[in-house]
């Protein structure tokens, strides 16, 4: 896991409220001195101490831009949104680029399997915006001898084979993605599933190294995004008008019915409880009572 350093690095100063413009929140403050003065000493410790903090306090309070803010300021380089190119995200990149101009990270999984679309909106924001996407493939190796043994169409077949697929095409290469970040952002909203209403807005990632994990947009509804989206003309995936309010591989993504939930065009197939990739595994929410 990457460097942390010294944990007085973790207190907010001064200079950190002006930024952020959060004078009125001087709670912030002492909650991150109540979680160093318990969580001092050690590395994993340090990374808990920031969680603490910002998980029971300033999570609370920040608008998704101000929690962005804090993110860059805290973390930055080490900090990348995983980016699939789904309206949230479109969301997001604006906002950074609106905070930063170009100088943000992004990363996306490229499977191997996505549409056509998506990678004409992957082509539409690096041009709008100027930035580079850093995508990471799958182990062509793996995906090779997966195909020989399973087939090209092996998610059909069971949730152990469709777990499979996604854990060579996707599990794989987020682990190297993440592998030198200190906190990665998402646009995962609660929203979305029922699989995801326990997120918040800060999560220690107990899966990939005890870093942080950020999701801006964690209490927005449909209805803001696409809200966001029309008054700033930002660009997004066509498929969210052809009936997609969820896109991931092509073979496993069809468009929804009206009523339909917002997911249920993801491995449609399976039963809600177990739409999983594997992607956002359970991660450790800051609870009040760690404190």
């Amino acid at each position: 896991m990457s460097e942390w350093g010294d944990p007085v690095q973790v207190e907010l100063s001064h200079r950190t409220y002006e930024t952020l413009g959060l004078k009125r929140d001087a709670e912030v403050f002492l909650a991150v001195e109540r979680a160093k003065s318990i969580h001092r000493g050690s590395e994993e410790g340090t990374v808990m101490t920031m969680a603490l903090a910002i998980g029971t306090e300033a999570g609370k309070k920040l608008s998704a831009v101000e929690l962005l803010e804090w993110a860059f300021f805290k973390f930055y380089p080490s900090l990348a949104l995983a980016c699939s190119f789904q309206a949230e995200e479109s969301v997001l990149i604006d906002m950074m680029h609106r905070l930063r101009g170009p100088d943000f990270r992004v990363f996306t999984l490229d499977t191997g399997r996505l549409n056509q679309e998506t990678y004409d909106c992957m082509d539409a924001i690096r041009g709008r915006y100027r930035i580079e996407i850093e995508v990471f493939f799958p182990d062509f190796t793996k995906v090779e001898a997966m195909v020989r043994r399973h087939g090209l169409n092996l998610f059909y077949e069971s949730v152990e084979q469709r777990k499979l697929c996604c854990g060579v095409r996707k599990v794989e290469p987020l682990k190297r993605a993440l592998k030198d970040l200190n906190a990665w952002m998402t646009g995962l909203r609660r929203e979305q599933a029922v699989t995801r209403a326990d997120i918040r807005g800060v999560e220690l990632d107990n899966d990939h190294g005890n870093i942080l994990k950020i999701n801006p947009l964690v209490d927005w509804s449909h209805d803001q995004v696409w809200q966001y989206i029309r008054e700033n003309n930002v660009p997004y995936n066509r498929l969210h008008k052809q009936g997609y309010p969820s896109i991931g591989c092509a073979p496993c993504t069809r468009a929804v019915r009206p009523g339909e939930d917002l997911r249920g065009g993801r491995w449609w197939w399976e039963h809600p409880e177990s739409k999983k990739c594997g992607l956002h595994v359970k991660t450790q929410p800051v609870a009040e009572n760690q404190l």
